[in-house]
């Protein structure tokens, strides 16, 4: 018998632990730990990412699972103009459309998009037969078609593109039309009159297959292929649908959920001869789209769509066969608090150590009740000397200041350091006012807007700097606001969320270096009411919000520049919690009135992990 030292040239190592480098795929060796020979062997599998920052259905997308576009969308009956664009880890604001619309085909890249015809539900419903071109920032118009219709599907480049089939007002199309990047022109039709096929390919190598007929529940299984002149017909998929999304080649593809009564989560990978089922998707969902990449079906991407509730998601879910297991960023439970309470002062380096003093147990009754965490448990704590809420916080655990506040109507200058142990006493910060921003340590905070009642409207654009024993002034924001929360120290921070006269609510970003603040790139989504925040003024992470009373789940990196979405929270609302890293954030307590107004539960992150795909191939 052949050894493998023969066919190798070396013998099976014997490890105490796997190895954990990429080169080890295709290797055996022997575990003696596990008393097994083992082996890093690929796979294929479905992983959440960061959800999009709008939920839709029949967006239009296109590009690499690292670089694509999701454009337009409807949701219920509006539509979507918002681009979003995803770099492989979550998705950030892109250009806008220049007519809402969804149920569109699409092709191209995230620096050369495309997409064309599509639906518009907003009121009066209409069939479109425009065209946009997207050139990464920005969309302008294109030649429109010669025949308006819809069906998610469409496929090649943005100089080189092909419809194939659709719907409009006069029924099914089978209409094959090429775009060159300027205009389209008439093409040989396909055999099957369908609309919203799963698509992939290029203009002289392309793919549809799936799509639905004129009336529910009619849908189809077949596939064609297209070589830039004519159709033919390709293997069947096992399972028949519509409104499925689709992304690869045309002897490399996949496509993933739709409607197949009942809406479906199953993947199929086609290899240029037959459909395979593989791992379906996390969530069934119908009008999912892909990003429609032209490298092949070991990468994909689905996003939007509407579940088996019927409602409509943002949702994004990676299909990666690699020799990696992926697991995404997620929230999990923690230790819930003693005492639930909103606009708490939390403060702390993280998920291991988190204090959160005071907070509102009334409407707007505040207490003195400190607690500390530990990674494990809430611990009861010396109390705050002044009762409080929607107060100014920053620092460590021992290390820590909370300054300004409310109880009822009452509110306060009154600063208080906490030494780990209990809370002291310092100078008042000149401007007695509650739902103000802290971001700063004991001995660099920073604090800004808020409001200062008789004088509300407006709030305030003040801000002020406490160095640990004097308060000064500090430079005017651009922008009126409260409720927000930041990042940094004095000399370098930066402050999220509601910025409310004038200025778009909840979204805005301000950058502070200590004398003057500098409008950036705005969020995604709202981030109304207090959020949890954690990291740097280069790597934050903003989570949560809603005020007074819509809650928000969502979460956002910031590198500095500009936002990326990232793993939802569990327990959506308006959330206290600061950690110094971004990647031990910490949600905690908060309110969602429809849940209740005094949240006691705790969160924690865990960022994205990529790790080696062991097998145990034989244990003697």
């Amino acid at each position: 018998m052949t050894t493998y030292k023969e066919i190798f040239g070396k013998p099976i190592k014997v490890v105490s632990s796997d190895p954990t480098d990429a080169g080890a795929e295709g290797q055996v060796w022997y575990n003696s730990t596990l008393g097994s020979f083992r082996s890093v062997v690929a796979g294929g599998a479905w992983s959440s990412s960061s959800p999009m920052a709008i939920a839709a259905y029949h967006v239009g997308g296109g590009g690499t699972p690292t670089a694509m576009f999701a454009a337009g969308g409807s949701f219920g009956s509006s539509d979507k103009t918002q681009t979003e664009e995803y770099n492989g880890t979550g998705w950030e604001a892109g250009g806008s459309i220049g007519t809402g619309r969804g149920e569109m085909g699409s092709a191209g890249t995230l620096t050369a998009g495309l997409i064309y015809g599509g639906y518009r539900v907003t009121p009066p419903a209409s069939t479109k037969d425009l065209t946009e071109e997207y050139d990464g920032s920005s969309w302008t118009a294109g030649g429109a078609l010669n025949t308006a219709r819809y069906s998610q599907g469409g496929f090649g480049t943005q100089t080189a593109a092909v419809y194939g089939s659709g719907f409009n007002p006069s029924g099914l199309v089978t209409d094959t039309e090429e775009y060159n990047g300027t205009s389209w022109s008439e093409g040989n039709n396909p055999a099957q009159a369908r609309y919203d096929v799963g698509t992939g390919g290029t203009l002289t190598a392309g793919i549809i297959f799936g799509g639905g007929g004129a009336t529910a529940p009619v849908v189809y299984a077949n596939t064609e292929l297209y070589d830039g002149t004519n159709w033919t017909a390709g293997p069947a998929m096992n399972t028949a649908r519509q409104a499925l999304g689709g992304s690869g080649t045309q002897t490399a593809a996949i496509g993933f959920g739709g409607r197949s009564t009942p809406t479906v989560a199953i993947a199929e990978q086609f290899d240029g001869t037959s459909w395979t089922e593989v791992g379906d998707l996390a969530t069934a969902r119908k009008s999912v789209n892909g990003n429609r990449s032209n490298t092949g079906n070991s990468a994909a991407i689905a996003v939007g769509g509407i579940n088996t509730s019927s409602a409509t998601v943002s949702l994004t879910e990676e299909w990666n066969f690699t020799a990696n297991t992926i697991t995404a960023a997620a929230w999990s439970s923690g230790s819930n608090l003693g005492t639930g309470r909103y606009g708490g002062a939390p403060f702390g380096s993280g998920q291991t150590s988190q204090v959160v003093a005071g907070g509102l147990v009334g409407s707007p009754t505040a207490t003195v009740n400190v607690e500390s965490y530990n990674g494990t448990s809430w611990s009861e704590g010396n109390n705050l000397g002044t009762a409080r809420g929607n107060a100014a916080s920053g620092g460590t655990e021992t290390a820590g200041v909370v300054a300004c506040g409310r109880n009822g109507p009452s509110m306060y200058g009154q600063t208080e350091e906490y030494n780990g142990t209990s809370f002291s006493e310092n100078n008042d910060c000149p401007s007695a006012a509650y739902r103000q921003t802290g971001a700063g340590t004991q001995t660099a905070l920073m604090i800004c807007g808020g409001i200062s009642p008789p004088t509300f409207p407006p709030y305030n654009n003040t801000s002020f700097e406490y160095d640990g024993t004097n308060w000064t002034s500090g430079g005017a924001m651009p922008q009126r606001g409260d409720y927000m929360d930041g990042v940094g120290v004095t000399t370098a921070a930066v402050v999220f969320g509601a910025i409310n006269s004038p200025g778009s609510s909840g979204v805005a970003c301000l950058d502070y270096d200590g004398s003057s603040f500098s409008a950036n790139n705005n969020m995604n989504v709202p981030h109304n009411g207090q959020h949890t925040v954690a990291g740097t003024v280069t790597a934050a992470l903003v989570a949560g919000g809603g005020a007074p009373y819509a809650v928000s789940a969502t979460a956002e990196t910031y590198d500095g520049t500009s936002f990326t979405t990232n793993a939802a929270l569990g327990q959506p609302g308006q959330r206290g919690g600061k950690s110094g890293t971004s990647t031990a954030a910490i949600a905690c307590g908060g309110c969602n009135p429809p849940v209740a107004s005094n949240l006691v539960s705790t969160e924690e992150f865990t960022a994205e992990t990529t790790s080696l795909n062991y097998k145990t191939v034989s244990s003697s």
